[in-house]
Protein backbone atom coordinates (compact mmCIF):
# COMPACT_ATOMS: atom_id res chain seq x y z
CA UNK A 1 0.00 0.00 0.00
CA UNK A 2 0.94 3.51 -0.51
CA UNK A 3 0.07 6.73 0.80
CA UNK A 4 1.15 10.65 0.43
CA UNK A 5 2.47 12.19 3.30
CA UNK A 6 4.52 15.48 3.61
CA UNK A 7 4.64 15.27 -0.15
CA UNK A 8 5.97 11.94 -0.34
CA UNK A 9 4.95 7.99 -1.20
CA UNK A 10 5.45 6.36 1.61
CA UNK A 11 5.42 2.20 0.93
CA UNK A 12 3.61 0.29 3.74
CA UNK A 13 2.06 -3.16 5.05
CA UNK A 14 -0.93 -3.02 6.91
CA UNK A 15 -1.66 -6.24 8.75
CA UNK A 16 -4.05 -7.41 11.61
CA UNK A 17 -6.40 -5.93 14.23
CA UNK A 18 -6.43 -3.82 17.18
CA UNK A 19 -4.67 -0.59 18.03
CA UNK A 20 -2.13 0.80 15.58
CA UNK A 21 1.61 -0.68 15.85
CA UNK A 22 3.95 1.22 13.97
CA UNK A 23 7.27 -0.68 12.45
CA UNK A 24 10.42 1.62 11.45
CA UNK A 25 13.43 0.32 10.17
CA UNK A 26 16.82 1.01 10.03
CA UNK A 27 19.42 2.63 7.52
CA UNK A 28 19.00 1.08 4.28
CA UNK A 29 16.30 -1.43 4.89
CA UNK A 30 12.84 -1.71 4.40
CA UNK A 31 9.75 -2.79 6.52
CA UNK A 32 10.45 -6.69 5.70
CA UNK A 33 12.63 -6.95 8.53
CA UNK A 34 9.92 -7.28 10.94
CA UNK A 35 8.31 -9.70 8.53
CA UNK A 36 8.62 -12.51 11.29
CA UNK A 37 7.51 -10.51 14.69
CA UNK A 38 4.68 -9.36 12.37
CA UNK A 39 3.21 -12.02 12.24
CA UNK A 40 2.90 -12.43 16.08
CA UNK A 41 2.38 -8.40 16.53
CA UNK A 42 -0.97 -8.87 14.22
CA UNK A 43 -2.75 -10.64 16.23
CA UNK A 44 -2.87 -7.88 19.09
CA UNK A 45 -2.76 -5.04 16.80
CA UNK A 46 -3.16 -3.13 13.46
CA UNK A 47 0.19 -3.02 12.28
CA UNK A 48 1.70 -0.60 9.71
CA UNK A 49 5.13 -1.61 8.68
CA UNK A 50 6.72 1.50 6.80
CA UNK A 51 8.77 2.20 4.18
CA UNK A 52 11.36 4.83 5.06
CA UNK A 53 11.74 7.71 2.20
CA UNK A 54 14.67 6.60 0.29
CA UNK A 55 14.44 3.22 1.13
CA UNK A 56 12.58 0.27 0.34
CA UNK A 57 9.15 1.48 -2.41
CA UNK A 58 8.81 4.80 -0.56
CA UNK A 59 9.75 7.51 -3.11
CA UNK A 60 13.17 8.30 -3.26
CA UNK A 61 14.52 12.18 -2.74
CA UNK A 62 17.13 14.74 -2.21
CA UNK A 63 16.25 15.28 1.59
CA UNK A 64 18.19 13.17 3.31
CA UNK A 65 17.63 14.22 6.93
CA UNK A 66 16.26 12.41 9.88
CA UNK A 67 14.15 15.87 11.06
CA UNK A 68 12.38 15.25 7.30
CA UNK A 69 11.97 11.51 8.07
CA UNK A 70 10.30 11.99 11.20
CA UNK A 71 7.84 14.76 10.07
CA UNK A 72 7.35 11.69 7.30
CA UNK A 73 5.86 9.84 10.19
CA UNK A 74 3.86 12.50 11.66
CA UNK A 75 1.88 12.91 8.83
CA UNK A 76 1.78 9.49 8.02
CA UNK A 77 -0.03 9.27 11.01
CA UNK A 78 -2.18 11.96 11.20
CA UNK A 79 -3.15 10.93 7.12
CA UNK A 80 -4.37 7.87 8.00
CA UNK A 81 -6.39 9.10 11.69
CA UNK A 82 -5.18 6.77 13.51
CA UNK A 83 -4.81 8.68 16.74
CA UNK A 84 -2.10 7.94 19.33
CA UNK A 85 0.14 4.91 18.02
CA UNK A 86 2.20 2.96 19.58
CA UNK A 87 5.50 2.77 17.91
CA UNK A 88 8.64 0.39 17.36
CA UNK A 89 12.16 1.43 16.15
CA UNK A 90 14.68 0.57 15.25
CA UNK A 91 18.37 2.21 14.49
CA UNK A 92 17.46 5.31 12.29
CA UNK A 93 13.68 4.40 13.07
CA UNK A 94 14.26 4.35 16.52
CA UNK A 95 15.91 8.27 15.75
CA UNK A 96 12.80 9.18 13.95
CA UNK A 97 10.40 7.70 16.87
CA UNK A 98 12.51 9.99 19.41
CA UNK A 99 12.30 13.03 17.00
CA UNK A 100 8.67 12.20 16.38
CA UNK A 101 8.56 12.29 19.97
CA UNK A 102 10.20 15.37 20.92
CA UNK A 103 7.74 17.53 18.11
CA UNK A 104 4.68 15.29 18.17
CA UNK A 105 4.21 13.90 21.70
CA UNK A 106 0.28 13.56 21.08
CA UNK A 107 0.74 11.17 18.59
CA UNK A 108 2.22 8.75 20.63
CA UNK A 109 0.65 6.25 23.22
CA UNK A 110 4.05 4.32 23.96
CA UNK A 111 7.67 3.63 22.16
CA UNK A 112 10.47 1.03 21.77
CA UNK A 113 13.52 2.55 20.33
CA UNK A 114 16.31 -0.40 19.41
CA UNK A 115 19.65 0.52 18.98
CA UNK A 116 18.90 4.24 19.04
CA UNK A 117 21.86 7.12 19.10
CA UNK A 118 21.66 10.71 19.53
CA UNK A 119 24.77 11.74 17.95
CA UNK A 120 27.55 9.88 15.58
CA UNK A 121 30.02 9.93 18.74
CA UNK A 122 27.91 7.47 20.29
CA UNK A 123 29.34 4.83 17.36
CA UNK A 124 31.99 2.73 18.94
CA UNK A 125 35.51 3.78 17.22
CA UNK A 126 35.23 0.52 14.92
CA UNK A 127 32.22 1.02 13.73
CA UNK A 128 32.32 4.75 13.11
CA UNK A 129 35.59 4.12 11.24
CA UNK A 130 33.86 1.85 9.31
CA UNK A 131 30.91 3.85 8.05
CA UNK A 132 33.81 6.60 6.98
CA UNK A 133 35.80 4.23 5.05
CA UNK A 134 32.34 2.97 3.45
CA UNK A 135 30.95 6.75 2.90
CA UNK A 136 34.49 7.57 1.22
CA UNK A 137 34.36 4.67 -0.97
CA UNK A 138 30.59 4.60 -1.74
CA UNK A 139 29.54 8.10 -1.51
CA UNK A 140 26.39 6.89 -0.21
CA UNK A 141 24.17 9.39 1.40
CA UNK A 142 22.53 6.89 3.72
CA UNK A 143 25.93 6.62 5.21
CA UNK A 144 26.92 10.39 4.94
CA UNK A 145 23.76 10.65 7.24
CA UNK A 146 24.48 8.72 10.10
CA UNK A 147 28.35 10.20 10.01
CA UNK A 148 26.40 13.64 10.08
CA UNK A 149 23.29 13.16 12.35
CA UNK A 150 21.09 12.98 14.45
CA UNK A 151 22.75 15.69 16.59
CA UNK A 152 19.99 15.56 19.75
CA UNK A 153 20.94 16.49 23.03
CA UNK A 154 20.25 14.71 26.11
CA UNK A 155 18.29 17.78 27.46
CA UNK A 156 16.36 17.57 24.21
CA UNK A 157 14.25 14.66 25.96
CA UNK A 158 13.69 15.54 29.22
CA UNK A 159 10.65 16.52 28.12
CA UNK A 160 9.33 13.16 26.80
CA UNK A 161 7.42 11.62 29.12
CA UNK A 162 6.12 8.85 26.35
CA UNK A 163 6.46 5.56 28.45
CA UNK A 164 9.91 4.16 26.03
CA UNK A 165 11.24 1.09 25.97
CA UNK A 166 14.89 1.34 25.55
CA UNK A 167 16.64 -1.93 23.88
CA UNK A 168 20.08 -2.27 23.49
CA UNK A 169 22.65 -4.98 22.39
CA UNK A 170 25.49 -6.16 24.45
CA UNK A 171 27.60 -5.62 21.60
CA UNK A 172 26.25 -2.85 19.85
CA UNK A 173 27.74 -0.36 17.18
CA UNK A 174 26.59 2.26 19.77
CA UNK A 175 28.66 2.97 23.07
CA UNK A 176 27.09 1.23 26.03
CA UNK A 177 27.30 4.35 28.11
CA UNK A 178 25.01 6.20 25.24
CA UNK A 179 22.02 4.07 26.33
CA UNK A 180 22.49 4.35 29.55
CA UNK A 181 22.39 8.17 29.52
CA UNK A 182 19.18 8.37 27.68
CA UNK A 183 16.99 6.13 29.65
CA UNK A 184 18.71 7.79 32.76
CA UNK A 185 17.57 11.43 30.55
CA UNK A 186 13.80 10.18 29.73
CA UNK A 187 11.80 10.67 32.83
CA UNK A 188 9.61 7.63 31.83
CA UNK A 189 11.80 4.96 30.55
CA UNK A 190 13.59 1.53 31.41
CA UNK A 191 16.45 0.09 29.25
CA UNK A 192 16.71 -3.77 28.05
CA UNK A 193 20.22 -5.11 27.36
CA UNK A 194 20.01 -8.18 25.55
CA UNK A 195 22.98 -10.33 26.01
CA UNK A 196 25.06 -12.19 23.22
CA UNK A 197 23.40 -9.83 20.77
CA UNK A 198 24.93 -7.73 18.09
CA UNK A 199 23.00 -4.55 16.82
CA UNK A 200 20.33 -6.25 14.59
CA UNK A 201 20.96 -9.37 15.60
CA UNK A 202 17.77 -9.52 17.99
CA UNK A 203 15.22 -8.19 15.66
CA UNK A 204 16.13 -8.96 11.51
CA UNK A 205 14.03 -11.66 10.90
CA UNK A 206 13.56 -12.10 14.63
CA UNK A 207 10.70 -12.22 16.98
CA UNK A 208 13.04 -12.42 19.98
CA UNK A 209 11.57 -9.74 21.31
CA UNK A 210 7.53 -11.00 20.95
CA UNK A 211 6.98 -11.23 24.81
CA UNK A 212 8.84 -7.72 25.72
CA UNK A 213 6.98 -5.58 23.13
CA UNK A 214 3.60 -7.64 24.57
CA UNK A 215 4.42 -6.71 28.07
CA UNK A 216 5.21 -3.27 27.07
CA UNK A 217 2.64 -2.06 25.33
CA UNK A 218 -0.55 -4.45 26.61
Amino acid sequence: MKIKANGVELAYEKSGTGEPLILLHGNGEDHHIFDVIALKLQKHFTVYAVDSRNHGESDKTEDYSYDTMAKDIGCFIEELNLGKVNLVGFSDGAILSLILAMNQSELIHKMVLLGVNLKPEDFTEKSYQFLKQTYEETKDPLFRLMLEQPNIELDDVKDVTIPTLVVAAENDIFQPESFERLAQALPNAELMVLKDHKHDSYIVDKDILYPDLLRFFL
